[in-house]
């Protein structure tokens, strides 16, 4: 069988790298985000559109697929309109990533590619949004499967969830069991452990993208008060920021936190690279998480390159780059998914 997939809202290629490790040829990826060209096609053997998909048509999507090949469509739509923080906001509904699922639905109806996969947060499942989509999909004939899916359980080093839905033109199509039980979850120690060590503000000479930002001088006494897994509780009361003075700030304890070695780290977001964004800081060392170990927590590869020669590198942009990214590992178990239901449905005929 000759597969072929494109991949929609590709970012820097997290879900296309991982495909393709999984034996998938990804053909392209398609973002409105025009930054992530280098990290996309400089990594993986696929061609970068910069469009939007709005405009992006069903009949665009197939010319770009071989002939006689097995189409697959993969894509994650942008999640923060379905997150747990944006769901406490109001008029998250006028967010115009809210209907882009809508046009993944319209783009699929107009190509009608054998495999589909729709990678997402799990809080999706409540919304009208995803019955609809997953509505459409049986209406035109495909089966259907999705999970919550609990990423150390796959080998990926973050105590995150994330939801995955399959679906096939040629029968039942389900995401692969569990590769990992608590007993051998990777954790930080493992993915990290080994990096050059390195002072806040500091880049390292071997990999531009080990680079950690910049502490105050009241952010440096803070780390250096904090304990691996503990909060901003075990800080003299000196120390403690306006909002943990405040009752509506003391429930918020994973700011301004350490990682602990020996388990998976927290969900990497586009701000892991800020010591008071989260439980962002070195286990060990006195500077929160440099961008090369928030990719390596990602599953980037070591070698994976992010650092666009024209650009000057940033916090923000690479922040956002790797956040959003989804990891290369849940990518390939998607990819490994879809090949072996491939397989079983080859040995059936």
């Amino acid at each position: 069988m000759s597969i072929s997939a494109i991949d929609l809202f590709c970012g820097i290629g997290g879900l296309t790298h991982g495909a393709i490790r999984s034996g998938i040829r990804v053909i392209a990826g398609i973002d409105i985000d025009e930054t992530c060209r280098f990290a996309y096609e400089k990594n993986n053997n696929s061609i970068f559109i910069n469009k939007n998909i709005n405009e992006v048509s069903g009949e665009e999507i197939n010319a770009m697929y071989p002939p006689d090949d097995i189409r697959v469509l993969l894509g994650c739509a942008p999640c923060q309109p379905f997150s747990n923080y944006t769901n406490k906001l109001k008029n998250r509904t006028e967010d115009e990533k809210w209907g882009l699922l809508y046009s993944f639905s319209r783009i699929i109806k107009e190509s009608m590619p054998e495999i589909i996969s729709m990678e997402n947060v799990p809080q999706l499942q409540s919304k009208q949004i995803f019955s609809d989509f997953v509505k459409t999909l049986e209406e035109l004939g495909y089966f259907v499967s999705w999970k919550s899916v609990y990423c150390p359980d796959y080998g990926i080093p973050q105590s995150r969830r994330r939801l995955v839905l399959l679906a096939s033109k040629f029968g039942n199509i389900q995401i692969i069991p569990p590769t990992h039980t608590p007993e051998n979850y990777v954790t930080v120690r493992d993915v990290i452990g080994n990096l050059e060590k390195i002072v806040d503000g500091e880049v390292s000479v071997k990999d531009t993208i080990h680079r950690a930002r910049k502490f105050t001088e009241i952010n440096k006494k803070r780390i250096k008060q904090s304990k691996p897994g503990g909060t901003w509780m075990d800080w003299d009361p000196e120390l403690l920021a306006a909002c943990h003075r405040k009752d509506s700030g003391k429930s918020f304890k994973s700011v301004y936190a350490r990682m602990e070695w020996d388990k998976p780290s927290p969900t990497i977001t586009t701000q892991f690279y800020g010591y008071g964004n989260g439980r962002f800081g070195h286990p060990e060392q006195d500077r929160a998480l440099s961008l090369r170990e928030g990719a390596l927590l990602q599953t980037f590869p070591i070698d994976y390159d992010f650092a666009d020669p024209n650009r000057v590198i940033s916090f923000d942009v690479l922040g956002r780059h790797i956040g959003n990214a989804v990891p290369v590992k849940l990518g390939e178990v998607i990819g490994i998914s879809i090949q072996k239901h491939l397989e079983e449905i080859n040995r059936g005929q």
